[in-house]
C-alpha cells in the first residue's frame, strides 16, 4: 500500500527534516520511502511544502504529491482549505492548532467526505521541550496518533541518526509528548 504525505510549513521550521526523518524510519522498517521538499529561493519563514511516500513496494512516482493521504501542517497560520486540496476520501489532516473548535472549522471550511481532523499544541510543546518554535518533530507525535505509518524502535532510531545526544532526546520526547496531546476533532 502507498501512502502519500503532504506537510505544509514554513521555511526553518523543519517540515523537510520531520519528512527525511519519517521515511528513513519506514526504511527501516524494510519499507520504500521518499523524502523531497517543494521550495524555490524564499527566505526563512515562507511558505513551503515537503512530501513523504511510504509503500511495501518499490516506489515509482517522481513527482510531487498531489492527492495525499495525509496532509501535515506545521503552522497554525497556514490552517486554510488549500491546505487539504486534493486529500484523498477518508484522508487524516493533522494540525498544529490550540483553540477552540468552532473556530477552527470556520477555517477549514468545508472538508471532503471522511477527512478526519487531528490537533496538537505543537508550538507550545517545542516552545517547552526545545525553547525554541520548531514543530517538526512535534508534528511526527501527532501523525503517530493518527496513524502508527512506522514502528516507534525505527522512528527513535531515525531521530538519534539526524541529531545527537540531548537534542535527539528532547525531539524524541517532544514526539511522545505530541502523539499523548493530539485530539481527534472530527
Amino acid at each position: 500500500m502507498l501512502i502519500e504525505i503532504t506537510w505544509y510549513g514554513r521555511g526553518g521550521q523543519g517540515a523537510w527534516t520531520s519528512s527525511n526523518i519519517l521515511a528513513m524510519a519506514a526504511a527501516l522498517d524494510g519499507k520504500h520511502a521518499q523524502s523531497f521538499p517543494a521550495f524555490g529561493p524564499e527566505r526563512s519563514g515562507a511558505p513551503m511544502l515537503a512530501f513523504t511516500r511510504i509503500s511495501d513496494e518499490p516506489i515509482e512516482i517522481h513527482s510531487m504529491v498531489y492527492n495525499p493521504d495525509v496532509v501535515i501542517v506545521l503552522d497554525d497560520s497556514l490552517i486554510s482549505p488549500k491546505v487539504y486540496a486534493g486529500i484523498k476520501e477518508n484522508g487524516v489532516l493533522i494540525l498544529n492548532y490550540e483553540g477552540d473548535k468552532e473556530s477552527l472549522f470556520k477555517r477549514l471550511g468545508d472538508l471532503p467526505e471522511g477527512v478526519k481532523v487531528y490537533t496538537t499544541p505543537a508550538t507550545k510543546l517545542a516552545l517547552e521541550i526545545l525553547k525554541a518554535n520548531i514543530t517538526n518533530t512535534a508534528m511526527i507525535g501527532g501523525l503517530m496518533k493518527a496513524w502508527s505509518i512506522v514502528s516507534w524502535g525505527s522512528l527513535e532510531k531515525a531521530v538519534k541518526v539526524r541529531f545527537r545526544g540531548a537534542v535527539a532526546d528532547k525531539n524524541i520526547d517532544l514526539i511522545r509528548k505530541s502523539h499523548d496531546s493530539t485530539v481527534k476533532v472530527k
